[in-house]
């Protein structure tokens, strides 16, 4: 009965439909890695190294970065290893620890970004008080809570979803092992795993996305108010890059988690899946890099350096 309910692994179907074009696949997916990597990397050592950069937005930004780096690190390898050798099995304790370590870096991202939207609405709203409200202990504090937050999250969904059963079924037609469709082929009640991943929606998904809509309604009448050309365009600029940034996450989201079970439809979902395990994170450098004005300086004097030596 035990092998009955619980298989030894899974087989994740998700490119079974393009498996003719999988060496294709694995090039552009191989390419999106390697640019998402090099990107992130980039934007965490500048936020370490350079003395401008040693600000609360840039210590978010820096772990934003890690995060991206992480869960790409999750899923990606996994993927090109599937479409190179052929086989998509992947064991029941791998699709577990995927499942968790997946959860916990999208969950800390979501915290993150919200934290991001305080400090930009600190920044602009309130800028005589904001070396005491957004100090380096709060800063930091904060950083530690998303990441904490996210950590325990994804233990309650992954504890949950090791006591589900299966009955045979290991056929999951996803890219990686993620809530939908692990919940699609179990043959226990999953009311449980619902009622926790529409209160993890609730407090993870749309609390941060209320908070940001409430920072970003606060700064567009603060900008709207201030009386220079010059200075509406440097406060927008600042805050235009991290709203991109969260359209992106929270656009992918809220179609994948932050809805009703009943309308999953894993043909839809995997496709958006690709989104935010894929696109985003490869975005996030591009984003900040071209719409920010320290960072493009940052990387001007760095790479002068080198050239100079």
């Amino acid at each position: 009965m035990e092998n009955q309910t619980t298989p030894t692994e899974f087989i994740l179907s998700g490119f079974s439909k393009l498996w003719g074009l999988r060496f294709l696949l694995s090039g552009v997916i191989s390419i999106i890695y390697i640019f998402t990597l090099l990107g992130n990397m980039l934007i965490l050592l500048l936020s370490l190294v350079q003395p401008c950069l040693r600000t609360p937005m840039y210590l978010f930004l820096g772990n934003l970065s890690l995060l991206d780096i992480c869960q790409t690190t999750t899923t990606i390898p996994q993927m090109l290893q599937h479409l190179l050798s052929g086989s998509s099995s992947i064991s029941y304790a791998s699709c577990m620890a995927q499942l968790y370590f997946f959860l916990l870096f999208v969950g800390a991202e979501g915290i993150l970004l919200a934290t991001m939207a305080y400090d930009r609405y600190v920044a602009i709203c309130n800028p005589l008080h904001y070396t005491v409200l957004i100090s380096n202990k709060i800063c930091s504090t904060l950083v530690a809570a998303s990441w904490l937050i996210g950590s325990l999250n994804a233990a309650v969904h992954t504890v949950l979803t090791i006591h589900l059963s299966f009955c045979g079924v290991n056929r999951l037609s996803y890219f990686y092992c993620d809530i939908p469709p692990l919940l699609a082929v179990s043959c226990k009640d999953i009311s449980l795993n619902v009622t926790m991943t529409a209160i993890s929606s609730l407090f993870l998904g749309w609390g941060p996305s209320l908070c940001i809509i409430l920072s970003y309604v606060h700064i567009m009448f603060r900008i709207l108010k201030m009386q220079s050309s010059q200075g509406r365009r440097k406060a927008f600029s600042t805050c235009a890059s991290h709203l991109m940034v969260v359209l992106l996450y929270y656009g992918s989201c809220i179609f994948t988690y932050i809805r009703p079970i009943s309308n999953y439809s894993l043909d839809k979902d995997r496709m958006i899946s690709l989104l935010y395990s894929l696109i985003t994170p490869m975005l996030n450098p591009i984003i900040y890099t071209l719409r920010n004005k320290d960072v493009k300086g940052a990387m001007k004097k760095v790479f002068d350096r080198k050239m100079f030596f």
